[in-house]
Protein backbone atom coordinates (compact mmCIF):
# COMPACT_ATOMS: atom_id res chain seq x y z
CA UNK A 1 0.00 0.00 0.00
CA UNK A 2 1.06 3.39 -1.09
CA UNK A 3 1.02 5.91 2.22
CA UNK A 4 1.31 9.39 1.98
CA UNK A 5 -0.26 12.97 3.73
CA UNK A 6 -3.13 14.24 2.58
CA UNK A 7 -1.48 17.87 2.12
CA UNK A 8 2.27 18.26 2.48
CA UNK A 9 1.72 20.74 5.23
CA UNK A 10 -0.90 18.70 7.38
CA UNK A 11 -0.38 15.36 8.39
CA UNK A 12 -4.23 14.64 8.94
CA UNK A 13 -5.03 12.61 7.39
CA UNK A 14 -2.81 10.25 6.49
CA UNK A 15 -3.52 8.35 2.46
CA UNK A 16 -3.82 4.41 2.25
CA UNK A 17 -4.18 3.71 -1.35
CA UNK A 18 -3.44 0.67 -3.76
CA UNK A 19 -0.28 0.67 -5.75
CA UNK A 20 -0.92 2.36 -9.59
CA UNK A 21 0.31 -1.25 -11.30
CA UNK A 22 -1.87 -3.52 -9.12
CA UNK A 23 -5.43 -2.61 -10.51
CA UNK A 24 -6.40 -6.03 -8.69
CA UNK A 25 -5.53 -4.48 -5.04
CA UNK A 26 -8.56 -2.12 -5.75
CA UNK A 27 -11.01 -4.49 -4.73
CA UNK A 28 -12.63 -4.88 -1.11
CA UNK A 29 -11.31 -8.38 -0.40
CA UNK A 30 -7.82 -7.42 -1.24
CA UNK A 31 -7.88 -4.15 1.00
CA UNK A 32 -9.67 -6.32 3.93
CA UNK A 33 -7.04 -8.66 3.34
CA UNK A 34 -4.42 -5.96 3.92
CA UNK A 35 -5.81 -3.81 7.00
CA UNK A 36 -6.01 -6.91 8.58
CA UNK A 37 -2.36 -8.33 8.07
CA UNK A 38 -1.41 -4.95 8.99
CA UNK A 39 -3.67 -4.48 11.97
CA UNK A 40 -1.31 -3.59 14.22
CA UNK A 41 0.73 -1.21 11.79
CA UNK A 42 -2.55 0.45 11.14
CA UNK A 43 -3.63 0.77 15.11
CA UNK A 44 -0.24 2.83 15.52
CA UNK A 45 -0.93 4.82 12.39
CA UNK A 46 -4.23 5.47 13.26
CA UNK A 47 -3.40 6.96 16.70
CA UNK A 48 -0.44 8.72 15.30
CA UNK A 49 -1.95 10.88 12.54
CA UNK A 50 -5.92 10.46 14.29
CA UNK A 51 -7.24 9.70 11.13
CA UNK A 52 -6.05 7.51 7.72
CA UNK A 53 -8.08 7.82 4.64
CA UNK A 54 -8.36 4.78 2.02
CA UNK A 55 -9.03 6.37 -1.21
CA UNK A 56 -8.69 4.70 -4.51
CA UNK A 57 -10.34 1.25 -3.60
CA UNK A 58 -14.08 -0.23 -4.99
CA UNK A 59 -16.07 0.66 -2.13
CA UNK A 60 -19.42 0.22 -3.66
CA UNK A 61 -22.33 -0.62 -1.00
CA UNK A 62 -23.14 -0.52 3.03
CA UNK A 63 -22.02 -4.21 3.04
CA UNK A 64 -18.37 -3.20 1.38
CA UNK A 65 -18.09 -0.44 3.80
CA UNK A 66 -18.70 -2.55 7.05
CA UNK A 67 -15.92 -5.65 6.18
CA UNK A 68 -13.33 -2.55 5.92
CA UNK A 69 -14.55 -1.09 9.20
CA UNK A 70 -14.34 -4.37 10.85
CA UNK A 71 -10.98 -5.52 8.89
CA UNK A 72 -9.69 -2.59 11.42
CA UNK A 73 -12.01 -2.73 14.70
CA UNK A 74 -13.70 -6.36 14.75
CA UNK A 75 -16.35 -5.20 17.52
CA UNK A 76 -18.78 -2.62 15.83
CA UNK A 77 -21.34 -1.17 17.88
CA UNK A 78 -25.15 -0.07 16.82
CA UNK A 79 -26.32 1.93 20.26
CA UNK A 80 -26.58 5.32 18.96
CA UNK A 81 -27.52 8.13 22.09
CA UNK A 82 -26.64 11.20 19.68
CA UNK A 83 -28.98 13.96 18.57
CA UNK A 84 -28.26 13.34 14.76
CA UNK A 85 -31.68 11.43 13.11
CA UNK A 86 -30.01 8.16 10.98
CA UNK A 87 -31.47 5.92 8.88
CA UNK A 88 -29.97 2.27 9.16
CA UNK A 89 -28.23 0.75 6.29
CA UNK A 90 -27.34 -2.18 7.77
CA UNK A 91 -27.52 -3.50 11.12
CA UNK A 92 -24.14 -1.81 11.68
CA UNK A 93 -24.14 0.88 9.15
CA UNK A 94 -26.28 3.72 9.16
CA UNK A 95 -26.53 7.18 7.47
CA UNK A 96 -23.97 9.86 8.61
CA UNK A 97 -26.70 12.35 9.02
CA UNK A 98 -30.28 12.82 7.64
CA UNK A 99 -30.35 16.71 8.91
CA UNK A 100 -31.34 19.06 6.42
CA UNK A 101 -28.20 19.93 3.72
CA UNK A 102 -28.36 23.42 4.53
CA UNK A 103 -27.72 23.38 8.54
CA UNK A 104 -24.23 23.28 9.71
CA UNK A 105 -22.71 20.29 11.84
CA UNK A 106 -20.01 21.67 14.10
CA UNK A 107 -16.99 19.92 15.04
CA UNK A 108 -17.20 16.85 17.66
CA UNK A 109 -16.39 13.77 18.57
CA UNK A 110 -18.71 10.93 18.15
CA UNK A 111 -21.05 10.61 21.68
CA UNK A 112 -18.38 12.37 24.08
CA UNK A 113 -21.40 12.44 26.54
CA UNK A 114 -21.85 9.11 26.77
CA UNK A 115 -19.79 7.33 29.38
CA UNK A 116 -17.82 4.69 26.72
CA UNK A 117 -17.53 7.18 23.88
CA UNK A 118 -16.73 4.94 20.54
CA UNK A 119 -12.87 4.46 20.31
CA UNK A 120 -12.89 4.82 16.48
CA UNK A 121 -15.24 5.94 13.60
CA UNK A 122 -15.52 5.40 10.27
CA UNK A 123 -17.10 7.05 7.37
CA UNK A 124 -17.54 5.88 3.47
CA UNK A 125 -18.48 7.90 0.77
CA UNK A 126 -21.56 6.49 -1.75
CA UNK A 127 -22.33 9.42 -3.32
CA UNK A 128 -19.80 12.30 -3.31
CA UNK A 129 -21.07 15.88 -3.18
CA UNK A 130 -20.86 17.81 -6.40
CA UNK A 131 -19.42 21.78 -5.88
CA UNK A 132 -18.63 23.05 -3.50
CA UNK A 133 -19.55 22.06 0.24
CA UNK A 134 -20.48 18.66 1.62
CA UNK A 135 -16.94 17.66 2.79
CA UNK A 136 -16.33 15.84 6.62
CA UNK A 137 -14.11 18.70 8.03
CA UNK A 138 -11.47 16.74 10.50
CA UNK A 139 -9.72 18.66 13.60
CA UNK A 140 -7.18 17.37 15.61
CA UNK A 141 -8.80 17.64 19.57
CA UNK A 142 -5.24 17.01 21.35
CA UNK A 143 -4.37 20.81 19.39
CA UNK A 144 -7.43 22.53 20.27
CA UNK A 145 -7.19 22.05 23.82
CA UNK A 146 -3.12 22.44 23.67
CA UNK A 147 -3.69 25.85 21.66
CA UNK A 148 -7.05 27.35 23.59
CA UNK A 149 -6.23 30.61 25.76
CA UNK A 150 -4.98 29.86 28.74
CA UNK A 151 -7.52 31.53 30.76
CA UNK A 152 -10.50 29.67 28.69
CA UNK A 153 -8.46 26.27 29.41
CA UNK A 154 -8.53 26.91 32.98
CA UNK A 155 -12.42 27.85 33.03
CA UNK A 156 -13.12 24.78 30.91
CA UNK A 157 -11.05 22.48 32.95
CA UNK A 158 -11.92 23.96 36.58
CA UNK A 159 -15.78 23.70 35.97
CA UNK A 160 -16.54 21.28 33.56
CA UNK A 161 -19.52 21.30 31.32
CA UNK A 162 -23.22 20.57 32.08
CA UNK A 163 -25.16 19.31 29.04
CA UNK A 164 -29.32 19.70 28.55
CA UNK A 165 -31.30 18.03 26.56
CA UNK A 166 -35.07 17.59 26.53
CA UNK A 167 -37.02 14.91 23.86
CA UNK A 168 -40.31 14.80 23.02
CA UNK A 169 -42.31 11.30 24.29
CA UNK A 170 -43.63 8.54 22.31
CA UNK A 171 -46.92 10.51 20.84
CA UNK A 172 -43.93 12.70 19.16
CA UNK A 173 -44.69 15.97 21.25
CA UNK A 174 -46.22 19.46 19.16
CA UNK A 175 -45.43 19.49 15.64
CA UNK A 176 -44.64 23.15 15.39
CA UNK A 177 -41.47 22.57 17.41
CA UNK A 178 -38.59 23.18 14.95
CA UNK A 179 -36.21 22.83 17.22
CA UNK A 180 -37.75 19.50 19.08
CA UNK A 181 -34.82 16.78 18.72
CA UNK A 182 -36.02 12.90 18.16
CA UNK A 183 -38.28 10.95 20.94
CA UNK A 184 -36.58 9.39 23.32
CA UNK A 185 -38.08 6.57 22.40
CA UNK A 186 -36.58 6.73 19.22
CA UNK A 187 -33.06 6.86 21.03
CA UNK A 188 -32.89 4.25 23.56
CA UNK A 189 -34.86 1.81 21.40
CA UNK A 190 -37.58 1.11 24.11
CA UNK A 191 -40.77 2.52 25.43
CA UNK A 192 -40.32 1.06 28.78
CA UNK A 193 -39.12 3.93 31.58
CA UNK A 194 -37.58 1.34 34.14
CA UNK A 195 -34.72 0.28 30.83
CA UNK A 196 -34.39 4.46 30.08
CA UNK A 197 -33.60 4.76 33.66
CA UNK A 198 -30.74 2.07 33.66
CA UNK A 199 -29.58 2.75 30.58
CA UNK A 200 -29.45 6.94 32.09
CA UNK A 201 -27.60 5.70 34.94
CA UNK A 202 -25.00 3.74 33.15
CA UNK A 203 -24.05 6.65 31.39
CA UNK A 204 -24.24 9.12 34.49
CA UNK A 205 -27.74 10.60 32.97
CA UNK A 206 -30.06 12.59 35.43
CA UNK A 207 -33.39 11.70 33.73
CA UNK A 208 -36.76 13.67 35.00
CA UNK A 209 -39.92 12.80 33.28
CA UNK A 210 -42.14 15.62 32.17
CA UNK A 211 -45.72 16.40 31.61
CA UNK A 212 -46.58 14.77 27.69
CA UNK A 213 -44.65 12.31 28.26
CA UNK A 214 -41.39 13.99 27.83
CA UNK A 215 -37.96 13.41 29.44
CA UNK A 216 -35.03 15.77 30.49
CA UNK A 217 -31.36 14.32 30.84
CA UNK A 218 -28.73 16.75 32.55
CA UNK A 219 -25.51 15.56 33.44
CA UNK A 220 -21.91 16.64 33.89
CA UNK A 221 -18.35 16.21 32.62
CA UNK A 222 -14.92 17.09 32.40
CA UNK A 223 -14.37 19.70 29.74
CA UNK A 224 -10.70 17.69 28.80
CA UNK A 225 -10.06 13.80 28.46
CA UNK A 226 -6.56 12.11 27.75
CA UNK A 227 -6.38 10.13 25.07
CA UNK A 228 -6.57 6.76 26.33
CA UNK A 229 -3.58 5.33 24.62
CA UNK A 230 -0.88 7.91 24.92
CA UNK A 231 -2.49 9.91 27.95
CA UNK A 232 -2.41 13.51 25.85
CA UNK A 233 -4.95 16.14 27.01
CA UNK A 234 -7.78 16.45 24.43
CA UNK A 235 -10.76 18.56 23.92
CA UNK A 236 -13.63 15.94 24.80
CA UNK A 237 -17.22 17.40 24.83
CA UNK A 238 -20.03 18.73 22.91
CA UNK A 239 -20.30 22.25 24.74
CA UNK A 240 -19.83 24.10 21.00
CA UNK A 241 -22.52 21.61 19.50
CA UNK A 242 -25.04 22.56 22.22
CA UNK A 243 -24.73 25.86 22.94
CA UNK A 244 -27.47 27.98 21.55
CA UNK A 245 -25.16 30.34 19.58
CA UNK A 246 -23.29 27.07 17.65
CA UNK A 247 -25.68 28.06 14.14
CA UNK A 248 -25.44 31.58 13.92
CA UNK A 249 -21.31 31.12 14.65
CA UNK A 250 -21.03 28.07 12.13
CA UNK A 251 -22.66 29.88 9.50
CA UNK A 252 -20.35 32.92 9.52
CA UNK A 253 -17.00 31.08 9.61
CA UNK A 254 -18.59 28.72 6.29
CA UNK A 255 -19.52 32.07 4.99
CA UNK A 256 -15.52 33.23 5.25
CA UNK A 257 -14.52 29.84 3.86
CA UNK A 258 -16.91 29.19 1.08
CA UNK A 259 -17.53 32.54 -0.03
CA UNK A 260 -21.61 32.29 -0.28
CA UNK A 261 -22.26 35.02 1.46
CA UNK A 262 -25.95 33.81 1.65
CA UNK A 263 -24.40 31.49 4.97
CA UNK A 264 -24.39 35.11 6.33
CA UNK A 265 -28.65 35.66 5.59
CA UNK A 266 -28.56 32.53 7.13
CA UNK A 267 -26.72 33.49 10.29
CA UNK A 268 -28.83 36.31 10.97
CA UNK A 269 -31.80 33.81 11.05
CA UNK A 270 -29.92 32.07 13.57
CA UNK A 271 -29.52 34.38 15.78
CA UNK A 272 -33.08 35.80 15.69
CA UNK A 273 -34.45 32.54 16.54
CA UNK A 274 -31.75 31.81 19.39
CA UNK A 275 -32.90 35.53 20.40
CA UNK A 276 -36.73 34.02 20.24
CA UNK A 277 -35.72 30.95 21.95
CA UNK A 278 -33.77 33.06 24.77
CA UNK A 279 -36.98 34.79 25.76
CA UNK A 280 -39.56 32.31 25.82
CA UNK A 281 -37.77 29.26 27.16
CA UNK A 282 -35.63 28.83 30.49
CA UNK A 283 -31.87 27.38 30.58
CA UNK A 284 -33.04 23.72 31.50
CA UNK A 285 -36.52 24.18 28.66
CA UNK A 286 -34.33 24.20 25.63
CA UNK A 287 -34.35 20.93 23.34
CA UNK A 288 -30.22 21.40 23.63
CA UNK A 289 -28.38 23.28 25.87
CA UNK A 290 -25.00 23.69 27.82
CA UNK A 291 -23.40 25.39 31.03
CA UNK A 292 -20.79 25.10 33.04
CA UNK A 293 -20.96 22.20 35.21
CA UNK A 294 -21.50 24.34 38.25
CA UNK A 295 -24.78 25.91 36.23
CA UNK A 296 -23.09 29.38 35.32
CA UNK A 297 -23.79 30.09 32.21
CA UNK A 298 -20.90 29.31 29.24
CA UNK A 299 -20.16 33.47 27.43
CA UNK A 300 -20.45 33.00 23.71
CA UNK A 301 -16.80 34.69 23.62
CA UNK A 302 -15.51 31.95 25.61
CA UNK A 303 -17.36 29.63 23.15
CA UNK A 304 -16.01 31.62 20.01
CA UNK A 305 -12.53 30.96 21.26
CA UNK A 306 -13.03 27.85 21.13
CA UNK A 307 -14.81 28.16 17.48
CA UNK A 308 -11.57 29.94 16.61
CA UNK A 309 -9.36 27.32 17.65
CA UNK A 310 -11.06 24.54 15.89
CA UNK A 311 -11.46 26.34 12.85
CA UNK A 312 -7.83 27.21 12.99
CA UNK A 313 -7.07 23.05 12.77
CA UNK A 314 -9.96 22.67 10.51
CA UNK A 315 -8.84 20.05 7.80
CA UNK A 316 -11.32 19.80 5.05
CA UNK A 317 -11.27 18.27 1.63
CA UNK A 318 -13.92 16.78 -0.90
CA UNK A 319 -14.78 13.36 -0.87
CA UNK A 320 -14.58 10.91 -3.53
CA UNK A 321 -16.93 7.73 -4.22
CA UNK A 322 -15.34 4.66 -2.59
CA UNK A 323 -13.51 6.90 0.19
CA UNK A 324 -13.08 5.68 3.58
CA UNK A 325 -12.20 7.67 6.60
CA UNK A 326 -11.12 5.98 9.51
CA UNK A 327 -11.00 8.52 12.85
CA UNK A 328 -9.30 8.19 16.32
CA UNK A 329 -12.17 9.32 18.64
CA UNK A 330 -10.31 10.31 21.17
CA UNK A 331 -8.01 12.55 19.20
CA UNK A 332 -9.89 13.80 15.72
CA UNK A 333 -13.51 15.72 15.60
CA UNK A 334 -15.42 15.57 12.56
CA UNK A 335 -18.43 17.54 11.28
CA UNK A 336 -20.34 18.70 8.32
CA UNK A 337 -20.23 21.38 5.94
CA UNK A 338 -23.66 22.06 4.25
CA UNK A 339 -24.49 21.23 0.53
CA UNK A 340 -26.90 21.25 -2.60
CA UNK A 341 -27.79 18.13 -4.62
CA UNK A 342 -27.07 14.69 -4.02
CA UNK A 343 -24.79 13.55 -1.11
CA UNK A 344 -24.48 10.00 0.28
CA UNK A 345 -22.25 9.19 3.10
CA UNK A 346 -22.34 6.65 5.89
CA UNK A 347 -21.33 5.83 9.25
CA UNK A 348 -20.09 2.84 11.70
CA UNK A 349 -18.67 2.98 14.72
CA UNK A 350 -16.89 0.97 17.38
Amino acid sequence: MDLRPLDNDVSLPLVISPPAARPEARRTGALVELLQGERATVAERLVRHGALLLRGYAIDTPADFERVARAIAPELQKDYLGTSPRDALTEYVFSASELPPYYPIPQHCEMSFVRRPPDHLFFSCLVAPRGKGGETPLCDVRAVWRDLDPAVRDRFERRGVRIIRNYAGPDGGSRFDVWKLKRWDEMFRTADRDVVEARCRDNGFTPTWLDGGRLRLVHTQPAMKPHPRTGEPAWFNHSQVFLLSMAAAEYRRIARRLGQWRYLALAGVATAAVTLKRLTQGTLEQAMHCTYGDGTPITDEDLEAVRDVMWRHLVAFPWRRGDILAIDNHAVAHGRLPYTGERKVAVCWA
